[in-house]
This record gives C-alpha cells, structure tokens and sequence, in this order.
C-alpha cells in the first residue's frame, strides 16, 4: 500500500509539500507527470496533471528519493505546489483515485521510519516533540534527545545486562560448573552500576517531561478572591469570566504561556468552598486535583477575609505562594502567622505588586528547570519502563544471592526487555499506536 500526505501547514501559502511513500511511488509520479521519475534527490520542474482528464493541476516540483535512502526507507517523492486550498485538494483528488494509494494516518511517514530501521523510538518521539515545540528550551531538549545521547545511555545499559544474562545463562546451562570469581564479581559490579546509574535517571525531578508538557501553575482560593482577574492579568487576555457574583468558575480553564522562555500551563479553577450545587461540587473536585498536579500553587485569598478552608492550608507548602489580593482595601496588618508563610500583597484593581508576584514566579520555575546532561527522560513511557526494569533487577539480586539462577534469569530478561521499550529494541506494536497518533498528518 502507497500513502500520500501534505506535509505543510494547511491554509494558504507560497507553497505547500504533499509526501508520497510505498513501493509503487515511482508509478504514481509517472501516472501524474507522464513521465518518469527524475534523477534522485534532484529538484526537477514538472507538470501535474489530473489522473482521469490529464487537465492541469500544477506546475511544481518533484523530488524523488528512491529506497533505501529516503525517510521512511521506502520509495518515496515530495510533490512541491502552490499552496492554495484548491491545487492541494485537486492533487489529493487525483491521489485517492489511484489504486492502492490512500491517506496517511498520523505520525505513519514516522512510524515506517522507524518499523524500517531508519531512526529509533526516542529519535521518534523527539521529531514529534520538535515540531509541537514553542519555546526554546523545549526545542533544546526534542533537538539533544534526536543526537541520540539519550539512546546510546539506554542501549549501553541493556548491553551490561545483556552481558550479565549471558554469563548467568552459560550457569543455567552448564550447573556442575561453578562461575570463576572473577564473573561473579562482575557480575555484581555490573548490576549494581546500572541500578545506581537508572536510580539517578529516575532521580531527575521530572525536568525532562516539565519541559515537554509545560510547568503546571494552578490558581487556587475561595469564591470571589480574584483568581480569574489574576489568569487574566498574567495572559494578557480574557481568558477567564470575571465578575463579581462568587462561583462563576465551574471547570478548570487554562492558558499555555511562555515565561522567559519557559513553557508554562496556568490552570484557573472553581473557587473551593461548601456548595449543595452539584456543578459547582465537581468543580471543586477538579481543582484538588489540579493542586495536586501542580508544580506551583498561586493560593488566591481576599485581604479583608483571611479565614481559609483547612483544604486550602493543606496545600501551603514549599511549593506554594500565598497571594493575598484586594490589598488596597486592607485596613489592618496582617496575621503574624501568614506572614510566616511565603506570602505576597497585591491589588489586581489598582495593579498593586503584580511585577512581584511574577518575578517569584520566575524564581520557581528557574530553580524547577534547573536542567544538566543528566536529564534523559521526557515521558511517563520512559519513566514506568525505568521503574519496572529497577524493580526486577533488584528482584534478581535476590535471587542471584540464593543461587536461584532460573528465575534470576527470567527477572534479568524482563529487566533488559523494560530498558529495550524505551528505544525501541523489542516488539513494541502495542506501544506504536499511542505514540505515533499524537503527530501530524504528513509526519
């Protein structure tokens, strides 16, 4: 089966790129051209005309990358038209009227890339995370996870375990034989490094996925605080409902920001307090459990009623700033408790301390980015298969310790088959499909 696909963004453009892979690429070129494929890899003007009627579609060029030098490995051409509506939908028409040629899914020019031994499984995860990247450092991590570093640390890992499931095999095989000295030693030497080596990866404060997904800001208080006048403020737009009658928040509304080059996801939720409105008692649900996702909590109280829930005190922590608002009509100092707390006083009307405020959000999200070469996880994907192959190389020193070297083995092979779904070295279909929809067509 061939696949076709634009491959530029939709809409009007100077040009736009429609992608065509499979063994039969070279045949539907000639069928839209009337010729053959030009010289690889060369930029060549052509003619494209409808398949039925031979009318014109396009004048344009076609580039033609023969298998297995191209990047899905197979036989595959670029179509380079005018990027109107109208000339990609008539190049479309004529594609989806060839046999054996359809649309691509998403993420499948990618996928191929990878089932044909092009690129591995973090190269394709990173492609994908390169293009939905909108800050700088988001491109920074997708560009240093596609050099490879993060693969080849993975693949040297499972290689010292594949080392020591040889030498505990060669065991199983040969019982009578008692392992020299020197293997057991390596053997231990060995799966303690690369225990302590993935307790570090492990170890990285979530770094990598914050700045994959964005730093999790949430905005939490009672009704009527000011939480929405304060997501407006920090966006720069409306994104909110603002207005003076308490519980107007039902659901969690948010914003995706780029502070100092940092991406951020501001959550607004539901004001928390008692409420016999069923709505309203879910939307407080919804934003507990957006605190307790955060990796910022911004606790928006009103200064002339200070009196928070417990729930709300809960939630003051070291990741957590105090943000007393209407600070212009507080009469009296404040509670010498609160102002124990990391605490800040503002007046959203009156736009009081806001550049404040945002500078200690700055110093928060700096110290959470605080990032090195040891950072080499960006998913959860790759966390739970760190985690699982820890969990069973720990199960096989227990083992390894009783002689129990059947089992041990078995632990050991679980162990080494966890760190190969990570890049992508063992039969991973049942993890494909997940990863390769979150792309775009023609990716």
């Amino acid at each position: 089966m061939n696949i076709y696909a634009l491959s530029t963004g939709p809409g009007i453009s100077g040009i736009a790129v429609i992608r065509i892979s499979g063994g039969e690429t070279s045949k539907i070129i000639n069928i839209l051209t009337g010729k053959p494929v030009p010289k690889p890899r060369v930029a060549t003007l052509r003619k494209i005309n409808k398949i039925n009627t031979s009318e014109l579609i396009d004048e344009g060029l076609i580039l033609w990358f023969p298998a297995p030098e191209s990047y899905t490995g197979e036989d595959m051409a670029e179509i380079h038209i005018h990027g109107s509506k109208a000339v990609v939908d008539a190049l479309h028409s004529s594609l989806s009227d060839i046999e054996n040629c359809r649309l691509a899914e998403p993420g499948e020019f990618t996928k191929l890339a990878f089932q044909n031994g092009k690129i591995n499984l973090l190269k394709a995860e990173s492609i994908a995370d390169l293009i939905s990247s909108e800050t700088e450092i988001q491109r920074q991590q997708a560009i240093k996870i596609m050099n490879g570093k993060s693969a080849d640390q993975f693949n040297s890992l499972r290689e010292k375990l594949l080392k020591i499931l040889s030498h505990v095999e060669a065991k199983i095989d040969f019982p009578d034989e008692d392992l020299p000295t020197n293997i057991l030693n390596e053997i231990k030497n060995s799966s303690d490094e690369v225990i302590n080596k993935i307790k570090k990866i492990l170890n990285d404060q979530k770094v990598g996925e914050r700045i994959r997904e964005g730093f999790k800001i949430a905005i939490l208080g009672p009704t009527n605080a000011g939480k929405s006048s304060l997501m407006n403020y920090l966006s720069n737009r409306d994104v909110a409902i603002v207005s003076e009658i308490a519980g107007t928040t039902r659901d969690v509304i948010e914003t995706h920001l780029n502070i100092d080059g940092y991406p951020v996801i501001i959550s607004d939720t539901a004001g928390i307090r008692d409420s016999k409105d069923e709505i309203e008692k879910k939307g407080v649900k919804l934003s507990l459990k957006r605190a307790e996702e955060a990796d910022l909590k911004l606790i928006v109280v009103d200064a002339k009623s200070l009196d928070f829930t417990d729930v709300l005190k809960g939630f003051l922590d070291e990741n957590a700033i105090l943000v007393i608002n209407k600070s212009d009509l507080l009469e009296n100092d404040i509670d010498p408790e609160i102002k124990k707390t990391d605490h800040i006083l503002i007046s959203i009307k009156e736009n009081k301390n806001i550049e404040e405020l945002i500078l200690k959000i700055k110093n928060n999200l700096k110290n959470k980015f605080i990032s090195s070469d040891d950072i080499l996880i960006t998913r959860e994907r790759h966390r739970q298969h760190l985690q699982q192959c820890l969990d069973y190389l720990k199960n096989f020193n227990q083992k390894k310790e009783t002689e129990d070297f059947d089992k041990a083995a078995e632990d050991l092979r679980l162990a080494t088959r966890h760190l190969g779904m990570i890049v992508g070295k063992v039969d991973v279909e049942e993890i494909l499909g997940s990863i390769f929809n979150d792309f775009c067509i023609g990716k």
